[in-house]
């Protein structure tokens, strides 16, 4: 059975589900329709904006559909059957497919997560898997059934989580590997040489990151806010807040010297140096961005701000 002959319906939104479509393209795959998020509005001037999946989508010619939902939509049902695709492929789409479209294509809906399953099931295993200091991760492509993140295992790669890379660096080297790794199931799929793997054992969640789970906890060691940084940097950033009221995002931190002083507290401060005390240990910051603000090196952003030695972040 050629590529070309599998009629596929991809559901994705951002670049890291572009990836996967582009590999299902440039195989020669035959993309039959897109599922997208809704254009939703950006910027300064309020327009609306397309997903990545969308433009991608467009510039090769492959008819785009963007509901607002997915469950109990009957005209979702209706071009499904139209369609009538072999497999629908999911990939960072941001919602959950119900049975009825579950059980439509002939060989299944397969997803691809950025995770070693059953670790890190959830809509931010990136984020999570940093944030908890992992030392690997990967990409494991699955049967999709009603629950979250735990249909039958099928291909898995490990990627190593260096000291270096932070949330944009490790989502882009995943969604390489996903991207190919998707195209390999696939292929093993259409011949039927693929092995199902139950998810059994332990299991661990990882949750939609929320604003208010991005404040930088002083009580945490030195490692523990350095992994929590990096976890969230850059796309969303964690945050400390002055005594004084002034919030601050912080996008890039490192393990510093133990000061003594209470957690919190700003215990080194020189004219290219902000180290801020926490459990066991200090807390040196490198980039922050101040509200309405660009994200600066540490060295302009003391010049025009006024940070003293034994000031307090909560």
């Amino acid at each position: 059975m050629n590529r070309k002959d599998i009629k596929i319906v991809f559901m994705g939104t951002p670049e890291f589900a572009k990836c996967s479509l582009e590999g299902l393209y440039d195989s020669g795959y035959n993309i039959i329709g897109v599922f997208t998020n809704p254009d939703t509005l950006s910027g300064r001037g309020m327009k609306l904006k397309s997903s990545p999946v969308k433009e991608y989508a467009n510039e090769k010619n492959i008819p785009v559909f963007q509901p607002e939902k997915i469950r109990k939509n009957e005209e979702v049902i209706k071009i499904l059957n139209e369609l009538n695709p072999d497999i629908i492929v999911v990939t960072a789409y941001g919602k959950i497919l119900p049975k009825e479209i579950l059980d439509l294509p002939r060989f299944g809906c397969i997803n691809v997560h950025g995770s070693l399953l059953p670790k890190y099931r959830g809509a931010a295993p990136i984020h999570h898997s940093i944030m908890n200091g992992e030392s690997e991760t990967g990409i494991t492509t699955m049967f999709m059934d009603v629950g979250m993140d735990t249909g039958d295992m099928l291909l898995k790669e490990t990627v190593i989580i260096n000291d270096e890379d932070n949330l944009e660096t490790m989502t882009n080297k995943l969604m390489k590997v996903g991207s190919e790794l998707l195209v390999k199931t696939l292929d093993k799929l259409i011949i039927g040489d693929i092995v199902r793997i139950k998810q059994e054992g332990d299991f661990s969640i990882a949750p939609m990151i929320k604003k208010e789970m991005t404040k930088i906890d002083w009580s945490k060691t030195p490692r523990e806010i350095f992994n929590f940084v990096r976890g969230l940097s850059p796309y969303i950033g964690s945050y400390i807040v002055h005594s004084d009221g002034r919030k601050f995002k912080v996008l890039e931190v490192k393990e510093a010297e133990n000061i003594e002083g209470n957690n919190g507290s700003v215990v080194l401060v020189t004219k290219n140096r902000l180290v801020i005390k926490c459990k066991n240990g200090s807390i040196e910051i490198k980039k922050i961005q101040p509200l309405s603000s660009k994200i600066m090196e540490i060295s302009p952003f003391l010049n025009g701000n006024k940070i003293e030695l034994g000031e307090m972040f909560k």
